[in-house]
């Protein structure tokens, strides 16, 4: 999230909490497409992380992409720490590590989401080429370690700095050391929403195995294949993970919101500073905890906002859902990503055969699947079937959406194409993090050094 909200109309009870959900339902002609990606900054010469301050930092690199889109500056007590596209369309941000952040704008197509990608990671290699900076796609930071990783002057880093090791053990090895691709989809209605939500979630381990790419840790193998999805076992598991409610056939917007009202807070805004309010829930807020702590001691709409922004389950509910499965990777799976989901979800005979398929997976299956991903990718098992069987059924059922969608290019060729790297996943066996170390082995020498180039943007 590129800008923390700021809207100070007061809450005046659950039913607008509710509300605020709900207010995301679209009908057909107005679902979008908004992918995210995520990409390690490194410089070309010794292959050392990139620092935000300095002639050739995060900062100047910022900078210069102000310079060039004329985007809107994000300012942190004085530091620029992203940029906004002047009406929505699209922002640029850092994670805590420094991880550059693409989060793009809503658009009707893949092609759309695609060229768009492209078209800012040629903008940011031309900035950055001159500071000598490029960029890393992968799933996990593999080289640096904790200590060697910069941070990034962003207030509410500070404050998920301090906490995260007090929730569980890998919580700064997510902030610090990973990356993603995410893609932001559009719901008709509280059905629409709940029918997306189960399908997606019983699926997201499934994303994880096809887009594993982080096998190294400090330079050397780590034994996954997907390291960030091990992160996720032990980060803030009170706010991450598979939500078992959603699995209900009643579930609605009310019960993510009962959920969410638990959930520990990270922090409020006021008067352009953050609060840190990790020691209350937001229930706890709303029933006047804070009211001799904080300026005005009652939460607003844009609290709740931000609160929704601080939940990490593996699809994220706000005004749109959040795929949050997936590693980050070299730059055909930043296309790969929204072509998977949109084809399962945008398309009626699709997503019924998504939900006829996923249909008898419960809750236990899941979880199950999602401990075993991190470290077997596709080999992991649900009911005696390897997840590279049922990728090959599910990208069949993918590929029907997008044909079933029939969004064209300038070319003639609809969105099916995009999915070519999840096919070659497929086909050949092995994930991208199988590759990579079987490379490490054998044509790198045991050296971590030949990622810089041949995973590089």
């Amino acid at each position: 999230m590129a800008r923390d909200t700021t809207d100070s109309r007061p809450i005046e009870g659950m039913d607008e909490l509710v509300d605020y959900l709900a207010a995301g339902n679209k009908p057909r002609e107005q679902w979008r497409i908004g992918t995210e990606h995520e990409k390690f900054p490194f410089y070309v010469d010794g292959h050392a992380p990139v620092p935000y301050g300095g002639d050739r930092g995060i900062r100047a690199l910022l900078e210069g992409m102000q310079g060039m889109l004329g985007w809107d500056p994000i300012i942190d007590e004085g530091n620029i720490i992203g940029l906004v596209e002047p009406t929505g369309q699209g922002a640029i941000s850092l994670e805590p590590g420094g991880q550059f952040e693409l989060s793009g704008a809503p658009v009707e197509t893949v092609h759309q989401t695609c060229r768009e990608g492209n078209a800012h990671l040629a903008q940011v290699r031309e900035i950055a080429e001159p500071l000598g900076i490029r960029f890393l796609g992968l799933g996990g930071s593999p080289k640096w370690t904790l200590a060697e990783t910069p941070r990034m002057p962003k207030s509410r880093y500070d404050i998920m700095t301090n906490y995260m090791p007090k929730v569980g053990t890998k919580g700064l090895d997510m902030m610090y050391r990973s990356c993603t691709i995410q893609v932001n989809l559009d719901f008709s209605s509280e059905a629409d929403m709940r029918r997306k939500m189960q399908v997606s979630l019983k699926l997201q381990p499934l994303s994880t195995a096809l887009f594993a790419s982080s096998p190294f840790t400090d330079g050397r193998p780590n034994g996954f294949q997907s390291w960030r999805g091990d992160i996720w076992r032990d980060t803030d598991n009170q706010r991450s993970g598979v939500l078992p409610f959603c699995f209900s056939p009643e579930f609605g917007f009310a019960d993510y919101v009962e959920w969410a009202l638990d959930v520990p807070m990270y922090f409020a805004i006021r008067e352009g500073r953050y609060h840190d309010l990790t020691h209350v829930t937001f229930r706890q807020f709303m029933d006047g905890a804070l009211r001799n702590e904080l300026p005005d001691g009652l939460p607003n709409m844009g609290d709740w906002a931000n609160h929704l922004s601080t939940l990490f389950p593996d699809v994220r509910l706000k005004r749109f859902l959040e795929m949050r499965g997936a590693d980050g990777g070299p730059w055909r799976r930043i296309c790969a990503l929204p072509a998977f989901w949109v084809g399962l979800l945008y398309d009626d005979e699709a997503l019924d055969a998504a939900e006829a398929l996923t249909r008898h997976w419960t809750y236990e299956d899941v979880v199950a699947m999602r401990e075993a991903v991190p470290e077997q990718g596709l080999s992991a098992l649900l009911d005696n079937r390897s997840l590279r069987d049922i990728a090959r059924e599910v990208l069949a059922i993918s590929r029907r959406g997008l044909a079933n969608r029939a969004r064209l290019n300038k070319d003639g060729y609809d969105e099916t194409s995009f999915l070519s790297p999840l096919d070659e996943v497929v086909a050949r066996g092995t994930t991208s993090a199988e590759d990579m170390v079987n490379a490490f082995h054998m044509r790198w020498g045991g050296s971590i050094e030949p990622i810089f180039q041949e995973y590089a943007y």
